[in-house]
């Protein structure tokens, strides 16, 4: 099957708009993604560099208070901890509102869902303190300005933000025989969460040609990467293990002082090992295309992966020339975050319906009904992200949640609401099946109707 419009805006992007033109070609398509990102311009998400001055401020209270226990210096400090996390806390409800307002009005809806999708594929949440909502920030300094690039690019940036340092306790590993571990005696350890996770899920897989020490090895390598919340990032020699370690058959370092360089030319070398093309192939094909993608799909996705040495366009085009991308049945089923985005898109929400200032109103239109549908906004159970099997989006209460808020929430973000025939026409395009069309044509209200088209079978797909 050949490029398709409405199969790509549907499949590779956010979903049809009865405002914003589709593509008209994979060129055009890629052409949108590597020029300027002009709708994080016009619903800005700030970058971590930006969040950071509030981890700053914060830990000069906590200073503050720590100093001046049982005073009124103290009690202000306090309560201006409180109001700093209330106030970042809104924040994320706003950031909330920002992306998904991206994804109603973007005319390059590849870039929005492989931001996601690399977000996920690299999870990092905070587990405590301000850095509880710094996922967006994450996102947004490591994560979108490298969806073009090298593939090892994307992996250094994510391995040294605070965000993942802290979600995989890296700040707290410390090399058994560093200078640290001799001046604690004992009390300070090395931790393998971070080297595990880069191996088995961040490039080469479950299956991968590797072993416990490896994992050790890397680990060890691995030590001297921190954060501080005042200064952010860091490499602290003193933590760092002495010494050369051997990942992968290569040896690292072995200088008489650890060095940065020795980390990212190891996480270099990872990211272009065959193992990694084969997986993150395996991750994107199944993604964009089908639970059981096509081999003969992942298998070109592998071979331009390693031929390009991981160059993510390189990948991206083969993706949506191959034929096998172009499968007309439906695909995968929507994640609650595209579902929720495709239908904002259909039903060209207005920026000023979105209440970005009212947390209240953020977690009663998107937060609450997404936990129902099984995905907490920046919340996935572990590391390895969330599902991608259909069968873990479509459970009957998830399906519920999915129906409940197509029947009563495009009446709150949209008071005027389209003629439901009409509007059956801009969701699903002319491919959109008669009995969809008929229930639209025959329902009592134009808000049942909409509802039918969001809650339909043919919509829930890719």
């Amino acid at each position: 099957m050949a490029f398709d419009p409405i199969v790509a805006e549907i499949r590779f992007g956010c979903g049809l708009s009865p405002s914003v033109s589709a593509p008209v070609s994979v060129s055009q398509k890629l052409s949108l993604l590597t020029g300027p990102d002009h709708i994080a311009v016009q619903f800005p998400i700030p970058a971590f560099a930006e969040f950071h001055p509030w981890m700053v401020e914060k830990h000069e209270l906590f200073q503050v208070r720590r100093k001046n226990r049982g005073t009124e210096t103290a009690a202000k400090a306090r309560k201006d901890i409180k109001l700093l996390q209330k106030h970042v806390r809104r924040e994320q409800m706003k950031w909330l509102g920002m992306a998904m307002l991206r994804r109603t009005y973007t005319g390059d809806g590849l870039r929005e869902r492989l931001a996601f999708f690399w977000a996920d594929h690299f999870t990092a949440v905070g587990k405590n303190g301000l850095l509880r909502r710094a996922t967006s920030p994450y996102v947004e300094e490591a994560i979108r300005p490298h969806l073009t690039g090298k593939f090892a690019d994307m992996l250094v940036a994510t391995v040294t933000q605070p965000l993942m340092l802290h979600y995989l306790d890296q700040q707290q590993s410390v090399g058994p025989n560093s200078d640290k571990a001799m001046r604690r005696r004992g009390k300070a350890g090395l931790n393998e969460n971070l080297a595990r996770e880069l191996l088995e899920l961040h490039t080469l897989g479950v299956d991968g040609p590797y072993d416990q020490q490896d994992v050790r090895q890397l680990a060890e390598l691995l030590t001297g990467l921190t954060y501080h919340p005042r200064n952010g990032f860091t490499f602290r020699k003193d933590m760092a293990e002495p010494g050369a370690e051997t990942v992968l058959g290569r040896a690292y370092g072995g200088a008489k002082q650890a060095q940065l360089g020795d980390v990212i030319a190891a996480l270099h070398d990872i990211a272009r090992h065959p193992s990694t093309a084969a997986n993150i192939a395996q991750k994107l094909a199944t993604h964009f295309v089908s639970d059981t993608p096509d081999a003969g799909l992942v298998a070109d996705l592998t071979a331009v992966f390693r031929e390009s040495e991981g160059d993510l366009l390189a990948v991206y085009r083969v993706l949506l020339e191959h034929p096998k991308a172009w499968n007309p049945a439906g695909g995968n089923v929507k994640q609650p975050v595209d579902f929720i985005g495709s239908s904002m898109r259909a039903l060209a929400i207005e920026p000023a319906k979105i209440p970005l200032r009212d947390e209240r109103e953020m977690r009663n239109q998107f937060v609450t009904p997404m936990v129902l549908m099984g995905q907490p906004w920046e919340r996935p159970g572990g590391p390895d992200g969330w599902p991608e099997d259909d069968a873990d989006w479509v459970t009957p209460q998830r399906i519920a949640a999915r129906i409940e808020w197509a029947m009563t929430m495009p009446t709150v973000l949209r008071p005027d609401l389209p003629d439901p025939r009409d509007f059956v026409e801009v969701a699903l395009g002319g491919a959109a099946p008669e009995v969809v069309r008929f229930a639209a044509a025959s329902a009592e209200t134009r808000a049942d109707g909409i509802g039918l088209v969001l809650a339909s079978p043919a919509f829930q797909r890719m």
